[in-house]
C-alpha cells in the first residue's frame, strides 16, 4: 500500500475554546518500534480532549501534540517488533496523542481488534472509557459481584459504560445525573437506582437504599465538592475512586474521621501519564474479560451523536453542554 505524504488534521495553534481548532494538514506520522499506524476512520471526542484543548491537560513529552486519544481503523503499517497486527488489520487503540487526523501511531500494546460485528465507530467508541473504567472500577477499586458501587455523572460516556460493566460483573448499581431523561436512560442501562442531583440528595438517598449501610465503591469524576457526601455513601472497608474535578480538586473543609473509624480508601487515578506496561495489561484484561461481553451483545456502547470530522468544533460545543447521553464520535 502506498500511503500519502500528508494527512487532514485538527491543529491548534494555541490554547482556547472550540473555536481555537483548526483543520491543517501536515506530514504522516511514522510507526516507531513497537507501535502501529492506523487509517483513522473514526475517533471518539472526550473530556481530557476538552482540557487539553484549554491547555490544562499537555500531552506526554513523546506524544503527539494533536489532540485524540482513541481511535478505530485499519492498520496500514507497523513498527518493528509489532508481531500482533499487520497492515489491513482492523484495530482500536488508546492512543496517547494524534487521535483527530486521518493517520495515527498506536502502541501495538495499547490496541484491540475490533469485537465481531463492530464497526468502526462503535469500535472507536470503546479505548478511552473502557481502559478508564476497567482500571478504576475493578483492578484498583475491586468491584466484584454482590457489592455495590454508586457511579457520578451516569450518561457520560464513562458512566454508560461504568453502569454496563458493573452489572455484567454481578455488582448492584446506583448513579447520579442531571434530569429525569438522563435518570431513565441509566435505568435503562442496568441502574438499580438512578439519583436525580439536582432535585435529590444523593448521599441520603444512598443510606435510605442501603438501609443506612452504604455503597462498596464509588466512581466519581466530581471531586471536591463532592467528596465529603462520598465519604458518607461509602459502607465499612468501602473504596471512593476519583478520576476527574468537574467539581473542583481542592476539598477546603471535609471532616476525614469516617476514613478511620470506616476504613475507607480514596484512590484516582488518571490514564495518560501511566506507563506502557500498566496500560498493556488493562489491554489484556479487557480482551479476555470484556471483549466476550462486547461479542455477545451483553454490554455495548453508547453512541449518543456522530459528527463528520469537519465539525469538531460543534462536537466539543456538545461535549461541553453536557447535554449527551453517551459518547460524541468523529468519523472521517
Amino acid at each position: 500500500m502506498t500511503l500519502p505524504s500528508d494527512m487532514a488534521h485538527v491543529a491548534l495553534p494555541t490554547p482556547g475554546g472550540p473555536e481555537a481548532m483548526q483543520l491543517a494538514r501536515g506530514p504522516l506520522p511514522v510507526p516507531r518500534a513497537n507501535e502501529i499506524l492506523i487509517r483513522v476512520e473514526a475517533a471518539g471526542v472526550n473530556r481530557p480532549d476538552v482540557l487539553q484543548r484549554m491547555g490544562a491537560y499537555p500531552p506526554p513529552k513523546d506524544a503527539s501534540p494533536i489532540l485524540g486519544l482513541e481511535v478505530a481503523g485499519e492498520v496500514v503499517a507497523v513498527g518493528s517488533g509489532v508481531s500482533d497486527f499487520k497492515p489491513g488489520d482492523r484495530a482500536c487503540a488508546l492512543v496517547n496523542g494524534g487521535g483527530y487526523a486521518e493517520y495515527c501511531t498506536a502502541p501495538a500494546t495499547q490496541a484491540l481488534p475490533f469485537p465481531r460485528g463492530y464497526d468502526a465507530v462503535k469500535a472507536a467508541a470503546l479505548p478511552e472509557t473502557f481502559f478508564t473504567v476497567w482500571a478504576n472500577l475493578f483492578q484498583m477499586t475491586g468491584l466484584t459481584e454482590g457489592e455495590s458501587v454508586l457511579i457520578h455523572g451516569g450518561t457520560s460516556g464513562i458512566g454508560t459504560t461504568a453502569i454496563q460493566l458493573a452489572r455484567a460483573f454481578g455488582a448492584d448499581v446506583y448513579t447520579t445525573a442531571g434530569s429525569a431523561e438522563k435518570c431513565e436512560a441509566c435505568v435503562k442501562l442496568g441502574a438499580k437506582r438512578a439519583i436525580n442531583y439536582k432535585t435529590e440528595d444523593f448521599a441520603a438517598v444512598i443510606r435510605e437504599e442501603t438501609d443506612k449501610r452504604g455503597v462498596d465503591a464509588i466512581l466519581d469524576m466530581i471531586g471536591a465538592s463532592y467528596f465529603e457526601k462520598n465519604l458518607a455513601s461509602l459502607a465499612k472497608d468501602g473504596c471512593l475512586s476519583i478520576i476527574a474535578f468537574l467539581g473542583g480538586s481542592v476539598a477546603e473543609k471535609a471532616d476525614l474521621t469516617s476514613i478511620m473509624v470506616k476504613r475507607l480508601t480514596v484512590t484516582g487515578s488518571t490514564m495518560r501519564p501511566r506507563t506502557a506496561a500498566e496500560k498493556q495489561a488493562i489491554r489484556d484484561e479487557l480482551l479476555s474479560e470484556v471483549w466476550p461481553l462486547l461479542e455477545a451483545g451483553t454490554v455495548s456502547p453508547v453512541i449518543y451523536k456522530v459528527l463528520p470530522f469537519q465539525e469538531v468544533v460543534e462536537a466539543h460545543k456538545l461535549m461541553e453542554s453536557s447535554e449527551h447521553i453517551g459518547k460524541i464520535m468523529l468519523k472521517l
